[in-house]
């Protein structure tokens, strides 16, 4: 991933104590998250390292939400992500399930949270590296505000999404309430997360996640469809 270098012959994302912190924390929020109940809006500061929105960057105004579909496919053309989506459930640990190592060019969707479009944010998990190459989301953290995120769902309609953060969360100040809440109340968002910061030998982990947040901005019939905006 961007920011560090792949360790070889290791690369387990999403496993050991940063993957353990990512899932306790969205466990402890439960289905919560879903409505957005008893998150904050308030501007992520402090133990969180903003990769950046710089400002003067225009963004679009939001999109009302739509009604909620299951994603297929998630794109994000600025890092050259194309890949299927899996819904993923929680495991019998009470976490979040990520998707199968043999398929790490898969993102997995927390299919107990909200559907993208809907109001909430949907969350996307995927790996950042195997044992042996890079995966899906191994450029997430080179994501910057203004990007384009679309999902296509499976009642044919691609959701927009543009990128409004980008943050890394370590491990030992790690904040389910940041990470998975609702930047604003009302919006339909997305939440797209991996490992990043230092891998650790020791543990066969990465010491924190990168969060990125985008919100629906526009709807659009398929490929090559009209897109609706406000």
């Amino acid at each position: 991933m961007s920011g560090h270098e792949r360790p070889e012959g290791h690369g387990r994302l999403l496993t050991g104590v940063a993957w353990a912190v990512l899932l306790m924390g969205l466990w402890l929020w439960g289905r919560d998250i879903t409505d957005g109940s008893g998150a904050s809006s308030a501007p992520t500061t402090g133990d969180i390292a903003a990769v950046g929105r710089p400002l003067g960057v225009p963004l679009p105004p939001p999109h009302d939400p739509i009604e909620g579909a299951v994603p297929r496919r998630v794109e994000i053309p600025s890092i050259g992500v194309e890949a299927p989506v899996v819904a993923r459930g929680l495991d019998e640990d009470g976490a979040i399930e990520p998707p199968p190592f043999d398929t790490p060019q898969t993102v997995g969707w927390y299919s107990n949270g909200a559907e993208p479009g809907a109001k909430g944010p949907a969350l996307f998990v995927g790996h950042v590296d195997t044992k042996t190459e890079p995966a899906v989301f191994y450029g997430l953290s080179a994501a910057r505000p203004g990007a384009t995120v679309e999902v296509t769902r499976a009642d044919g309609t691609v959701a927009e999404f543009t990128v409004d953060d980008v943050q890394v969360f370590t491990r030992e100040r790690f904040n389910a309430d940041k990470a998975y809440g609702p930047r604003k109340d009302g919006r339909a968002e997305l939440r797209l997360i991996t490992c990043g910061g230092t891998y650790d030998r020791a543990s066969d982990s990465y010491d924190a996640n990168v969060v990125v947040s985008a919100y629906l901005t526009g709807e659009k019939s398929g490929r090559g469809g009209r897109t609706r905006r406000p």
